[in-house]
């Protein structure tokens, strides 16, 4: 606003007092018409009728000031949920909560009047935590463990249960007896507050914002009894479209039941979507993850002894001591601790990924680096399949029920704790990142030069039997130079980098010397930083590479199809060899490259 009384304030935030303002001085009325044309069932236009009506005044700045402050302490799991909530608080004024007829509770004060549906029961869940004392079953038409009747429930009882006042009085409480009253009260204040209410996202503009304000309402003396958290979902698609009857895009728990099995309906559900996205039901998820499912079983019972026909491959024993081993033991440990993340956080699409496909991913590059399902070490595979049954037991317990009755166990695993890791080790992930990344540009290169895109037969060479990894400490100095400014802006930027524009703008003034490569190199070290964060900002060597490739040089004789493998520092390469010139220029710390020795056919 620029001039008047509210000068300087957001016209959103005036808008209701200028109103208000207006009708008290006689200068507007208020008029009411429907946004478009409303016409009835029997063909007549509609108008609005202003008529006798109930309001709840949400308006009311103290109330909304109470309401804000509870959704400021709130778990709302996402950002979306948060900024729907503050937004409705903002602008919910009056909202009518009666009606004169439907379904539902008559309005204490005045009978003839219904509370809508949205307004009630936005405090049922404090009425949980003391139904089954109240009422023998769902139905309430037998008395609960109390023996009481309704009528013996009033306005003195229900202070005393759910907001703790009141001097014990047996003829103003329907004569209920101390001990049921104290109780009740015990069963309330040990379950509240509320920790997580879930629900649809289309109730965030009405039922939820109503079920914060009327929580702050009641509780108003005590905040401790104030909802914690709030988890929307949207609805659910099947295979990408809604579902119909009429267009026969259908499908019945039973029926998913029976066509991918319990579990298998349970992992397509997980993997349909986290947020507040509508979630998508795709059934051939449902028939891979089944088939998943299956394998793994079967992979089990092999392992274990338990398949009939199959001999149980002989793993090797003794400790965890290998590289292979090391690594596989540590990224269970990171996978374990980035699923609990996710279970805690409800995003059950990430534990599947991080809790299901990356664990078997895990298990299978353990395997590789190994060569034979018999040189793994049998405490790893052990502890592989026990720590995969427990974290993927809240997805798909009934498969992983079974495999842990396979194991011998004698508990039942939903009564099982989760499992116990020990720190994860960074620089063993970086030293994993390093393995991985180096074996893809290794075999990308080796398979380069004997598939060309454009084949000639007379320059077709044979497969390689001897290669040279070249590895280097140090960057070359306008490297140090990209990495060393790329790294100031990552700690500057809240641990973000700048898009690459802005920071070959910043290059540019420095005047580096290898004009054409600093782009490339400069994407190189961002996706590097997105694998790995600041440590791929360091120009320091921070574990010795020729001793990791050392460490796998048989598996890199094996997946490489080699006889012969050098691993050689760029500082001690022979300076006349030709290929050194290619590799001092494509070579950093932590990416080391591979020269392979091609013969024609």
């Amino acid at each position: 606003m620029l001039v008047g009384d509210y000068k300087g304030e957001k016209i959103d935030q005036v808008k209701k007092r200028i109103q208000e303002d207006l009708i008290s001085k006689g200068l507007a009325s208020k008029y009411v018409e429907p946004e478009k044309t409303v016409v009835s069932r029997s063909g007549d236009e509609c108008v609005v009728a202003l008529c006798d009506q109930w309001y709840l005044n949400y308006g009311n700045p103290e109330w909304k000031e109470a309401a804000k402050k509870c959704l400021s302490k709130m778990n709302t799991y996402m950002e979306e949920a948060r900024h729907c909530l503050e937004n409705t608080i903002d602008w919910l004024h009056e909202y009518a909560c009666s009606r004169i007829y439907g379904l539902g509770s008559r309005l204490p004060w005045d009978p003839k009047y219904l509370i809508e549906s949205l307004s009630d029961s936005t405090i049922y869940n404090a009425y949980y935590t003391i139904a089954h004392l109240l009422q023998f079953d769902i139905f309430g038409s037998k008395p609960g463990l109390l023996g009481l009747k309704p009528e013996q429930l009033n306005t003195h009882v229900w202070d005393y249960i759910f907001k703790g006042v009141g001097e014990y009085d047996k003829n103003k409480m329907g004569g209920i007896s101390l001990e049921a009253l104290n109780k009740m009260r015990r069963e309330f204040e040990y379950w509240y507050p509320v920790d997580m209410r879930v629900s649809g996202k289309d109730l965030l503009q009405n039922h939820l914002t109503f079920y914060l304000f009327n929580h702050v309402a009641i509780w108003r003396e005590r905040p401790e009894m104030w909802p914690l958290g709030i988890r929307a979902n949207g609805h659910a698609l099947l295979n990408n479209e809604k579902m119909s009857k009429n267009t026969g895009n259908f499908l019945t728990l039973y029926e998913a039941i029976e066509k991918f099995s319990a579990d298998g309906m349970r992992m397509a559900l997980a993997d349909a979507g986290d947020g507040i996205e509508d979630a998508n039901f795709m059934c051939d998820m449902a028939d891979a993850g089944f088939l998943r499912l299956y394998q793994f079983l079967d992979w089990t019972k092999i392992l274990l002894g338990k398949k009939a026909n199959v001999p149980k491959p002989l793993l090797r024993s003794g400790e965890i001591e290998t590289f292979a081993d090391r690594v596989f033991d540590n990224e269970m440990n990171r996978l374990i601790e980035l699923t609990e993340e996710n279970y805690e956080k409800t995003f059950y699409k990430e534990a599947l990924k991080t809790g299901f496909f990356e664990f078997q991913l895990a298990r299978d590059n353990y395997r590789q680096l190994c060569g034979s399902d018999e040189q793994m070490n049998e405490k790893l595979i052990l502890r592989f399949i026990e720590t995969q049954a427990l974290i993927l037991s809240p997805i798909c317990p009934h498969i992983t029920e079974h495999i842990w009755s396979l194991l011998g166990k004698n508990d039942l695993i939903v009564n099982s704790k989760w499992p116990t890791i020990s720190t994860v080790d960074k620089l063993l992930l970086q030293q994993s990142s390093f393995v991985n990344n180096a074996i893809k540009e290794f075999r990308q290169r080796r398979d380069a030069k004997l598939n060309p895109k454009k084949k000639d037969p007379k320059k077709a060479l044979l497969p390689p039997k001897a290669a040279t990894i070249y590895f280097t400490k140090k960057y070359p100095e306008w490297k140090e130079k990209a990495i060393n400014l790329m790294r100031k802006l990552y700690e500057s930027n809240n641990s973000t980098l700048p898009d690459n524009r802005e920071i070959m703008e910043l290059l540019n003034t420095t005047q580096l010397p290898e004009k054409k490569e600093v782009m490339p190199f400069v994407q190189f070290v961002r996706e590097r930083v997105a694998q790995n964060g600041n440590a791929a900002l360091s120009v320091d060597e921070d574990f010795d590479q020729k001793d990791v490739l050392e460490q796998i040089r048989d598996y890199l004789l094996c997946t490489l199809q080699l006889e012969k493998l050098d691993i050689v520092d760029i500082a001690n390469a022979t300076e006349n060899a030709k290929e050194v010139v290619e590799v001092i220029k494509s070579c950093s710390p932590g990416s080391p490259l591979i020269i392979y020795n091609f013969e024609m056919k």
